[in-house]
């Protein structure tokens, strides 16, 4: 499992993957089958996605607003995502951009990172802080937990091959 953007854990398309999705469009159900894959292997990672929005949900909030509540808009964007096919095939748990969200469409990733953000103080236009978020809640979110879920989302992929194969039986 590889990230790309800071906040995306995911596995990158091999080989088996690709083999994979070549055999389901052959099948005559093929897009049915495909529907099946995907689901199974975006349960396999509802758990990680748990994990991550428990990551930020555990940020602590030190000021008086309360709406729009930025963590759990954050924490309701995270999902596992997964494509077959195109030009990026596999699964991965996604922190989406919050749009909308006190003009702050990349706060998954801004709050993510150490140096943190800038922004202005509310009612004084001139006056600006950096602000800092709970530091890697994304990436500690699935620390040492990596071949947990790529091997979850291996076996997802061997029940559907395993599903083909004994069609053609």
């Amino acid at each position: 499992m590889t990230g790309g953007p800071p906040f995306a854990l995911g596995i990158e398309t091999h080989d088996g993957l690709a083999a994979l999705v070549r055999a389901l469009r052959a099948e005559a159900d093929g897009k049915q089958l495909r529907k099946d894959l995907a689901k199974n292997m975006r349960e396999v990672l509802k758990p990680a996605a748990a994990e991550a929005k428990s990551g930020i949900m555990a940020m602590s909030s030190a000021g008086l607003q309360t709406a729009p509540a930025l963590r759990s808009a954050i924490a309701r964007k995270i999902r596992p995502e997964v494509k077959l096919g195109g030009r990026w095939s596999g699964a991965r748990v996604k922190a989406f951009k919050t749009k909308n969200i006190r003009n702050f469409p990349n706060a998954p990733k801004r709050t993510n990172r150490a140096s943190g953000w800038r922004h202005p103080v509310y009612g004084n236009r001139e006056a600006w802080v950096t602000q800092r978020g709970k530091i890697e809640w994304f990436d500690q979110a699935f620390e040492g937990r990596e071949g947990t879920y790529k091997a979850a989302v291996q076996q997802a992929m061997e029940d559907m091959a395993r599903r083909i194969a004994s069609r053609a039986r």
